[in-house]
C-alpha cells in the first residue's frame, strides 16, 4: 500500500469521525484543509432517490450561482451572421458553424459549454455522439438552444452551472473555489441544493435528495445533513 503524504494523513484526521455536518461546518472544515499548491474547486455530489433510464426520473437543469463559479469559462457558439457577431460581442471564445463542426469531429474540443442558434442544430445534430457524453451538446432545457445568445453567453461567464443526473443517480458540479469567502461558498451550495430540489421529477418516488458529500479538489468529502442543506 502506498504510503500517505503528510497532507493527506492531516486533512483525513481532521475529517475522522465527522458526517452530517451543517452546510456552515462542511465549508469550514474543507476550507481549513484545502492544502494544495492551487486554488482547490469546492465540489458537490449528490445522491439522488432516482432511476435515469426512465426518462419521467430524469434531473437535469441550470442554477446562476450567486457568487460565481470562480472559473474561466471557454464558450463555444454554434451562429451565422448578425447572430455570430453578437456571440463575439459578448465575449463568446469561439464562434462558428460548419468549421466550428469539423474541428470537434477533428477532436478539437476546447470549451467548457457549448450555445446554439436553433437553425444552427441540423449541424450540431452530427455532434451528439461526442459533445453528449460530456455534456456539452446544446439543450433548449438548460437555455444553450436560444436565439438570445448574448444572454445565454453572458449567462456562462457569469457562473451559471448546469447539472444532470448520471447514471446511479448522482448529480455532481462545482461550486466556488477553495480562496472563496465561507459566506460565499455557503451561498453557493445552497442556491445549487435549491435548484436541484426545483428540478425533482414526477416519476421520483420516496426519498428524493438521499446524500449530499461536499469535498475539495485533493480533500477528502465530508457528508451534509439533507434537512440543512435544503432550508433556506
Amino acid at each position: 500500500m502506498a504510503k500517505l503524504g503528510k497532507r493527506t494523513r492531516a486533512a483525513r484526521e481532521a475529517f475522522a469521525g465527522k458526517e452530517n455536518l451543517s452546510v456552515e461546518e462542511a465549508v469550514a472544515l474543507i476550507k481549513a484543509n484545502a492544502s494544495a499548491k492551487f486554488d482547490e474547486t469546492v465540489e458537490i455530489a449528490m445522491n439522488l432517490g432516482v432511476d435515469t433510464r426512465h426518462a419521467d426520473q430524469m434531473v437535469r437543469g441550470v442554477v446562476g450561482l450567486p457568487n460565481g463559479t470562480g472559473k474561466d469559462m471557454r464558450v463555444a457558439v454554434f451562429a451565422r451572421g448578425a447572430k455570430a457577431d453578437e456571440a463575439t460581442a459578448a465575449g463568446a471564445d469561439i464562434v462558428g458553424a460548419e468549421d466550428l463542426m469539423e474541428a470537434i469531429q477533428g477532436g478539437k474540443i476546447d470549451f467548457d459549454r457549448c450555445i446554439a442558434t436553433p437553425d444552427m442544430m441540423p449541424v450540431v445534430g452530427r455532434l451528439g455522439k461526442i459533445l453528449g457524453p460530456r455534456n456539452l451538446m446544446p439543450n433548449p432545457k438548460v437555455g444553450t438552444v436560444t436565439m438570445d445568445v448574448k444572454a445565454a453567453v453572458e449567462a456562462a461567464k457569469g457562473g451559471e452551472v448546469q447539472f444532470k443526473a448520471e447514471k446511479g443517480g448522482v448529480v455532481h458540479a462545482g461550486v466556488g473555489k477553495a480562496s472563496f469567502d465561507e459566506a460565499k461558498l455557503v451561498e453557493n451550495v445552497r442556491a445549487f441544493v435549491s435548484a436541484v430540489a426545483k428540478a425533482k421529477p414526477s416519476g421520483a418516488k420516496g426519498a428524493y435528495m438521499k446524500k449530499i458529500n461536499l469535498s475539495s479538489t485533493m480533500g477528502p468529502g465530508i457528508t451534509v445533513d439533507v434537512d440543512n442543506a435544503v432550508t433556506e
